[in-house]
């Protein structure tokens, strides 16, 4: 990376894709014994740490998926 702000921006674009992901695509569920197994074997509480532990997870890895295919395109084909 050439330019410092690019060092900024990449963290930054990774969370904005997350949150439109957040928006746009499902996330993953489990059914319910797979559900209460988990919940055991990390020591939660109840579901909702469980599927907020998902979510977080799933929409940033989301987001960087995005942002890796967006940057590939972007680089291979649009950048003169």
């Amino acid at each position: 990376m050439k330019n410092p702000f690019l060092t900024f921006l990449m963290p930054m674009s990774v969370l904005f894709l997350g949150f439109l992901s957040a928006l746009l695509l499902p996330a993953p569920w489990f059914g319910l014994s797979l559900t209460h197994k988990l919940v055991a074997m990390l020591h939660l509480s109840d579901i909702n740490q469980l599927y907020t532990l998902v979510f977080c997870v799933w929409f940033l890895l989301l987001g960087a998926l995005e942002y890796w295919v967006l940057r590939f395109i972007y680089l291979r084909f649009l950048k003169v």
